[in-house]
């Protein structure tokens, strides 16, 4: 069957993977921000939140570089089957845990712990597979697509999450998501293994695969310069972690308007990954990208100093607005960048820099807020980040004149893959 770029949606495969990511998102978003309000209910403490953060970060950064590499090696759609039934089960054992003992701070922290260890191999091998499903010619809508679902994942997961917290608390709200993840591994079995690109065959060393890729991402300037962007942007000025003390003792607010806090820069990132394949200037790619995060920090900048939920709802959705167009540019990014055959390794290095940046951040907020205060340590990140976007845009050139067309027209003689072809169709093999 092929393709044209406005018929994404009709092809099995396509469709499929998009399905099973919708529900993992749905229940990652949900329990990510859940754990983390129930560790702050129980103790109290800012800290222990930034703690939550490394805690999961740690296997993270430790694992996600194999990760990476296995991903290259062995069918991603198998990989994505096994951390779905991981994911299945920490979830179910968590609600066990909540039920039996709720007061218990320990076994969240190992939930934490075990939650970074499978994210080390999922997040490459869907990196990798969601590159697979999208046509170069249909890049931005098929990338716009994808960080959609994600992002209406994050805005219904948080304030569900925290509606059926209210009516049947935590054991009864993580047994839901375990039923989540488990709709992500169904709906992912009709993909043929048969689809997937070839298993890799390199008699290399393990530790020099991981090394070309890393030393892929180091020598390429637009691939180096997004990430280190989206790094330093997210572990300066993101405020998740802090969610949860800002509601409680900031706004004074319960867990309904925790989940709406929570769920306002996910609809802000929705919106926008909705209307990027208009509105995005792909031939003004990198300036844009500078532009939104810079806007993404004045928006963290309002929310740290604001008092009332209404202007803290409109910050946070600015935020998620200025977010949300920057996913599609750093999405565009990594998939024009990257050989097929190292989209693993790459993307484990973006998980590294980038998915790894969400605990460190973490962290740093719980750290800082230990120091200066909750908001202070919000606002004053907002301001880290601005000063960020100033120093990418004198030491990236490459990036900030980046041209997504002109790009993406050099790439379209490149070998395609099983599932995608670089000449702007689509063979499914379902």
């Amino acid at each position: 069957m092929r393709l044209s770029s406005d018929s994404l949606l009709r092809d099995p495969v396509f469709r499929t993977v998009l399905l099973s990511g919708i529900f993992a998102r749905f229940a990652s978003a949900a329990m990510a921000v859940l754990l983390g309000f129930q560790v702050f209910a129980i103790t109290g403490q800012p800290l222990d939140l930034g703690l939550l953060g490394l805690v999961e970060a740690i296997p993270g950064v430790g694992l996600v570089l194999y990760g990476g590499h296995v991903a290259d090696r062995l069918r991603r759609r198998s990989i994505l089957l096994v951390t779905s039934a991981g994911f299945t089960l920490l979830a179910a054992a968590t609600a066990y845990l909540s039920f039996w003992w709720p007061h218990e701070v320990g076994p969240l922290f190992a939930v934490a712990f075990l939650l970074g260890l499978i994210r080390a191999f999922e997040d490459p091998a869907a990196v990798g597979l969601e590159a697979q499903v999208v046509p170069l010619h249909a890049l931005v809508r098929g990338t716009a697509m994808l960080a959609t679902t994600a992002r209406l994942a994050g805005v219904l997961g948080p304030v569900l999450g925290g509606f059926l917290w209210s009516w049947a608390g935590p054991a009864g709200t993580y047994a839901v998501i375990s039923l989540l993840f488990a709709a992500s591994l169904v709906a992912l079995l009709p993909v043929p293994d048969a689809s997937q690109p070839p298993v890799q065959t390199d008699d290399r060393g393990m530790l020099t695969l991981i090394g070309e890729g890393v030393r892929t991402v180091l020598r390429d300037q637009l691939l180096l310069g997004s990430m280190m962007l989206d790094l330093f942007a997210v572990f300066f000025g993101g405020a998740n972690a802090l969610l949860p003390a800002i509601a409680t003792e900031v706004l004074h607010t319960g867990p309904v308007g925790f989940g709406m806090l929570r769920s306002a820069s996910a609809a802000g990132s929705m919106l926008a990954a909705l209307s990027a394949a208009r509105l995005l200037p792909e031939r003004r790619a990198g300036a844009a990208l500078l532009w939104v995060i810079g806007g993404f920090g004045v928006a963290i900048i309002v929310f740290g100093l604001s008092q009332w939920l209404w202007l803290s709802l409109i910050a946070l959705f600015v935020a998620g607005v200025c977010d949300g167009l920057s996913v599609v540019i750093r999405r565009a990014i990594l998939r024009l960048a990257s050989p097929e055959g190292m989209r693993g390794r790459i993307a484990a290095v973006k998980s590294v820099f980038v998915g790894s940046s969400n605990e460190l951040g973490a962290f740093e907020s719980g750290l800082m807020a230990s120091w200066l205060g909750v908001t202070a340590a919000v606002w004053s990140g907002g301001l880290m980040t601005i000063g960020i976007v100033g120093l990418t845009a004198l030491l990236a050139p490459k990036l900030r004149q980046l041209d997504l067309v002109a790009m993406g027209a050099r790439q379209s003689t490149e070998p395609t893959s099983s599932l995608g072809q670089a000449n702007g169709e689509v063979t499914t093999q379902a």
